[in-house]
């Protein structure tokens, strides 16, 4: 008479667990690296050799067609003043860091740090407004 065993092993391995495995890796990877741009406005910053570090309160944009952008959201430039009173309401030295394209004129510039002095006398505050640069190379 010949006896079996009754607990037979399974000597297959199954891949289901491991392809799921691997979409899962791959759906983090891919949501968290749309995670890592820091702008969404496409700017080529002028060059420079300065490495001042400020703490930013607020960003403001100047693209290459010579739109204004308070953060990632398009103004005009009394918009522009409305929300920079808005963001810097309650801070008496706020940092406004300027990111203007390397093709805007001087002008554009100016127009911004003329808003940013304008409510610094008309709120007796002392904001200043940084030019950012990005470093030779």
């Amino acid at each position: 008479m010949a006896i079996k065993a009754r607990n037979t092993r399974n000597l297959q391995f199954s891949m289901v667990s491991m392809s799921d495995l691997v979409f899962l890796l791959l759906i983090f990877f891919m949501l968290t690296s749309t995670l890592v741009a820091p702008s969404a406005i496409n700017l080529l910053l002028p060059s420079s050799d300065s490495r001042t570090m400020v703490p930013q309160t607020v960003n403001v944009h100047i693209n290459a067609e010579r739109q204004l952008f308070l953060e990632d959201q398009p103004v005009d430039i009394d918009g522009l003043q409305e929300g920079l009173i808005d963001v810097l309401g309650g801070l008496q030295d706020g940092t406004v860091v300027l990111r203007a394209d390397h093709t805007v004129p001087v002008q554009f510039v100016v127009n911004v740090i003329d808003v940013v002095e304008n409510i610094n006398s008309r709120h007796q505050v002392k904001h200043r407004v940084i030019l950012a640069t990005q470093p030779r190379r």
